[in-house]
């Protein structure tokens, strides 16, 4: 009788559930005590339920931002519905956390390769690869990382309050999103996926239509 090893039994274990351990330059979120008002305010920051809405100056912006952003992701994301609901959901999460869409994008790309239902080899869920003990430290323990909206906020939450911690630093933030604070493979993955994916056309405005310009 072969004997399997425990890792790779559970990787198989999880293959055969239906969920898919990401290819991608998954990590995973170190835990780590928060002070009293720092949860609080991350505990306020998952609990909102408002309904995602696209925020930009026009709904014409709106429209060209969609448009630019699911052409780009059609190779990924085949169906259009849910392309649109995916790029709409990380709009409202991003801008609602203080972040630029198009680095969240660009850290899904790296961390899950868009595949939902990823899971890293030291347990992080989802698009945005969340480690599960943050349901525990600022959400509920029902909270489902699979779902859409529940890991596009724990996610953009996350990176915002690393972001912070770091005083702004990205580069900095971005390894402790990873795991991998102090090493620069990560961060500039993350950075190249941006400039090479993810920066859109700066728009000029005529009186019938935005322009997109080089």
């Amino acid at each position: 009788m072969n004997y399997i090893g425990k890792p790779l039994l559970a990787l198989l274990l999880t293959a055969a559930a239906g969920i898919f351990v990401s290819p991608a330059f998954a990590g995973g979120q170190v835990q780590s005590a928060l002070s009293a008002s720092v949860r609080a305010v991350l505990q306020r920051a998952v609990a909102d339920q408002a309904a995602p809405k696209l925020a930009f100056a026009s709904q014409q912006e709106a429209q060209f931002w969609l448009s630019e952003m699911s052409d780009r992701l059609k190779k990924k994301m085949p169906n259009e519905e849910h392309r649109r609901e995916f790029l709409s959901t990380v709009h409202y999460e991003a801008v609602r956390a203080g972040l630029d869409p198009h680095l969240v994008l660009s850290l899904i790309e790296v961390e899950s390769g868009f595949n939902k239902y990823a899971v890293s080899r030291v347990g992080a869920r989802g698009y945005m690869q969340v480690m599960p003990f943050w349901l525990k430290t600022i959400g509920k323990p029902d909270h489902n990382l699979f779902y859409l909206r529940i890991n596009l906020r724990y996610g953009c939450t996350i990176l915002r309050h690393y972001i912070d911690l770091e005083h702004g630093d990205l580069y900095r933030a971005l390894g402790r999103y990873n795991g991998s604070l102090g090493q620069a493979e990560y961060p500039n993955l993350v950075k190249a996926a941006w400039h090479k994916h993810w920066t859109v056309p700066v728009l000029t405005r005529s009186k019938e239509k935005l322009i997109p310009t080089s």
